[in-house]
């Protein structure tokens, strides 16, 4: 991540913070006589920093700290809202549940109203002022090709990633051309270099670089910035070479923990869902006719077939034609079968998928072997997804709407090639954690 960035989200969370500790501040005030005498402030201060540290958590996972959708917009403002109607119930529940000398309703519904208030305030302030402020990392683009079109739109529609495209050269790098990248490195006080890796190998343009290298200039080429710039790999500026060098043995250690790691917990996880689990067979049962448990082929590891189980969402017939994509407000799906989906909870029949090895909690979506055929033939390295074993929750289902055609297929695939590239167990753990914010974000 861009360090500019990690600047503005280190700010961010140290604003709301002083804006907790100023709402309890003035909640004593509003309260109490002697507000900030010790036993008040020892009684209090020691269980809302507790409250605090989750709460910060739960603006984390409901997106509030994620630079690219700061906008102060309607989107923005539902999900504050319904993060605070959250972290009201968990201090409620941790007030009650666990031994504290203290159980404010009073005071905890006053501080709720002050930091509503106040991180309202505070986030405009910090859109405004703050995020604007913080200086951009100068960008020198090479190349005139959609990736490169794609990088300038990005970055120009959001300044709050920290970058700026001081010069675009779109042309071919004549001598001319090259002459003037030093004059353009000085002028525009360039701090970043992205180039094609075809133009970068020329000997020319490397020479032009170089002569530049003391003055501590970042060069990289045009996939690994935009790969840093939208979490993806852009699959039209890689080649065989590329996916030798990133994706063959990459975190061989990591897998041969992680899957024995996964089977212990999701054999714990299947015990302690097993009420749950048994009530929403039965809902399924008691709301439309068929199985509770639906059962699909899907390809897995290395293009191995296996049976995927989920709770059944549609329709007792609803592939009697044959396989086809599923649709957004697809009419196959019943009524219940919308809320599982919305909530993910028609997953959890695969947790005996992962207890059997055959897929993992995060990893690429497995997809059907009549898709994965028709779609091996018209998408380069589609294949490759399958490198790793499937996941219930992946890094292109985190990041792209529901996918029903063949380029929905493309751009996902670009995503699960990052993912695979970038693949660890902090990534894995980014991907459990944003999959809950569906509980905050509808989209």
């Amino acid at each position: 991540m861009n360090s500019l960035v990690k600047i503005k989200q280190l700010i961010l969370v140290t604003g709301d913070i002083l804006m907790l500790y100023l709402s309890l501040a003035l909640t004593l005030l509003v309260r109490y006589d002697q507000p900030f005498n010790n036993r008040i402030l020892d009684i209090h201060l020691g269980p809302f920093t507790y409250i605090f540290i989750f709460w910060i958590f739960i603006f984390y996972i409901a997106g509030l700290y994620d630079i690219r959708h700061l906008k102060n917009d309607l989107g923005f403002f539902k999900r504050f809202g319904t993060t605070l109607i959250v972290n009201a119930g968990l201090a409620i529940a941790t007030f009650y549940i666990l031994p504290l000398d203290i159980a404010p309703k009073t005071n905890l519904f006053i501080l709720l109203a002050f930091f509503a208030v106040l991180g309202f305030i505070w986030r405009r302030l910090y859109n405004r002022l703050i995020s604007s402020s913080i200086p951009c990392t100068n960008v020198l683009l090479i190349g005139n090709n959609d990736t490169t079109k794609e990088i300038v739109k990005q970055v120009e529609n959001n300044p709050q990633l920290g970058y700026a495209i001081k010069y675009w050269l779109k042309d071919e790098l004549g001598d001319k051309e090259i002459d003037h990248i030093s004059q353009i490195i000085i002028s525009e006080n360039i701090d970043l270099i992205a180039i094609p890796d075809h133009i970068k190998k020329d000997s020319k343009t490397a020479r032009a670089i170089y002569r530049n290298l003391a003055l501590g200039i970042e060069t990289i080429d045009i996939a690994s910035f935009y790969e840093r710039i939208f979490k993806k790999v852009p699959l039209s500026e890689l080649s065989e070479v590329w996916f030798l060098e990133n994706l063959v043995s990459q975190n061989k250690i990591y897998e041969t923990i992680k899957q024995p790691c996964e089977i212990i917990m999701a054999f714990i996880m299947m015990i302690i869902l097993l009420p749950l689990m048994i009530l929403i067979g039965l809902l399924v049962k008691l709301t439309s006719r068929g199985p509770a448990i639906y059962k699909q082929t899907r390809v897995g590891q290395y293009e191995s077939e296996f049976m995927l189980y989920k709770f059944r969402t549609m329709t007792k017939d609803a592939e009697k034609k044959g396989a086809q994509w599923s649709q957004k407000n697809d009419a196959r799906v019943t009524t219940l079968g919308k809320f599982l989906r919305r909530s993910h909870l028609d997953e959890l029949p695969q947790l005996m998928n992962i207890i059997k090895g055959e897929a993992s909690f995060v990893g690429p979506r497995p997809e059907r072997p009549e898709f994965t055929e028709d779609l091996k033939k018209v998408i380069p390295h589609y294949e490759l997804r399958h490198l790793v074993r499937p996941g219930i929750a992946g890094w292109a289902q985190l990041n792209y709407h529901y996918g029903a055609s063949v380029e929905d297929a493309y751009q996902k695939l670009q995503y699960d090639i990052f993912y695979l590239k970038n693949k660890s167990f902090w990534l894995d753990l980014g991907v459990v954690i944003k999959t809950l914010r569906m509980f905050f974000v509808k989209n």
